[in-house]
This record gives C-alpha cells, structure tokens and sequence, in this order.
C-alpha cells in the first residue's frame, strides 16, 4: 500500500503544470500514519482504518495540488468569476467617480492588480498544505471520511489559515507595488477626494487581497475535494475508488 501510494503520488508530481510550485515528493515526506493511530479493525467488503488514512491523504494531496497550479496560473484568479478578486465594497465608489472622470482603465488596472498579487502567492500554500497533511491524527481522518463534502477542506482552514495569512501578506504586499496596484489605488483615491461632497476613505489594501486570496484560495479546495467526494470519474485510482466509492 506504501510503495503504490508512493507511486500514485509519483505520478502526480511528474504532472505538474507549474514548476514553480513546490513538489509533492518534498512535502509528503514523512507522511505516514496519522499520530497516535490505534491499531486499525478491518470489516469483510470495507476499507480498513489504514486505507482510509491512505485515501484520505492521497484525496487531500490531489484536491489541494489542483487547487493551487491552477490558482499560481495567470488568470488563475482573475480568470475565474468565482474566485476573482473585485472591488472592495468600502472603496466602490472611488472606483464610479474614477470611470465617470475618464480613468476606466486605471480602475481596471486595480482590479488586475490585486488578481496578479494573488496569483503569485498562492504557490506558498503548497508547504503549508503539506505540514497540515503531516500532522493529521486519526481522529482527523475519521471527521474528513464521515463529515461533509467539504469536511477536508473545513480542516485545511483550520490549520492553516493563520498562517497562510502570515506567508501570504509580504508576497501581497510586495506585489501590489510591483504590478501597479498601490500606484492605481492612490490614484483613484485622489481623484475621488478631490471631490467635496466625497470625503476621504481608507482601505488596507494589502489585508484586502489577502484575505481574498484565502477565501478563493479554500474555494478552490472545497471544489475539488467535492469532486472526489461526488463525482465517480474524478476518483482516478483504485485506492481513490475504495474509500470514496458508494
């Protein structure tokens, strides 16, 4: 079961679209049994417990490499209406007085802006997905088996949320600068308060994005672990196919 696993997960790496991304051989090392696993009980015509714990990992180890080549792509966020990074509500109307003065494109160039500086953080998560994977027990598993369609994901955030928010904020904050969108943020912001009637508005663009980026980021997740959950012809091994199959 260990060397197919292994193999399995061979095969993903050699698929990898990015190569930015870090490889899965490096972040599954160690990866075992979950802690503190008691000794597995097995019933005729189910998995037994070390199946589950080899299914469930290789689910989360698929779901979330998915999950982030396609959001480290470009477009991968802005590309994707159902991840994509708008507007923040508070400074929507900067945005309105900026395409009614004629800056259409500096407020779109905002919106690609915030999208690229996603896109580039986005890789880091791999690391962090990894660590959690490590550290599962098997009562985590158990919770991710019998939970709900996004019971897997539900505990990816818990674990590594903070921290990802940590790694992902210097990269946010970095590109911002870089691609333009502090540039076309400021720029906005005057135009919108060099008008009276406006007033002055704050935003703190940098938690902004990422906290976007998270949110798109554990979408993209949930989505793919439903697939696997659901979806038959997205179960493409056989150990896939016993954990997961009805």
């Amino acid at each position: 079961m260990k060397r197919g696993l292994a193999l399995i997960l061979g095969a993903l790496i050699a698929c990898a679209a990015s190569a930015q991304l870090p490889k899965f051989d490096e972040i599954m090392k160690g990866i075992g049994n979950p802690r503190s696993a008691p000794a597995a009980r097995s019933t005729v015509g189910a998995p037994d417990e070390k199946t589950n714990v080899a299914g469930i990992k290789e689910a989360l180890a698929v779901g979330t490499e998915q999950a982030v080549r396609r959001l480290s792509q470009p477009n991968g966020y802005f590309g994707n209406q159902a991840v994509k990074i708008l507007m923040p509500g508070s400074i929507q109307k900067v945005a309105d007085v900026a395409r009614m003065a004629g800056f259409q494109k500096q407020a779109d160039e905002f919106v690609l802006s915030m999208n690229r500086a996603a896109e580039a953080a986005a890789p880091m998560a791999a690391r962090y997905f990894g660590d959690a994977l490590r550290d599962m027990t098997l009562e985590d598993v158990r919770g991710i088996l019998t939970g709900g369609d996004t019971a897997a994901t539900d505990f990816f955030r818990r674990k590594t949320h903070d921290k990802l928010y940590v790694a992902f904020k210097p990269i946010v904050s970095r590109k911002v600068g870089e691609v333009g969108a502090t540039r076309a943020y400021k720029d906005m912001m005057g135009r919108y308060e060099s008008v009276p009637i406006m007033g002055r508005q704050s935003l703190d663009l940098d938690d902004y994005v990422t906290h976007k980026a998270l949110d798109g980021l554990f979408y993209m997740v949930g989505e793919e672990e439903k697939k696997i959950r659901t979806n038959p012809a997205a179960r493409t091994t056989d150990l896939l196919k016993a954990v997961f199959g009805k």
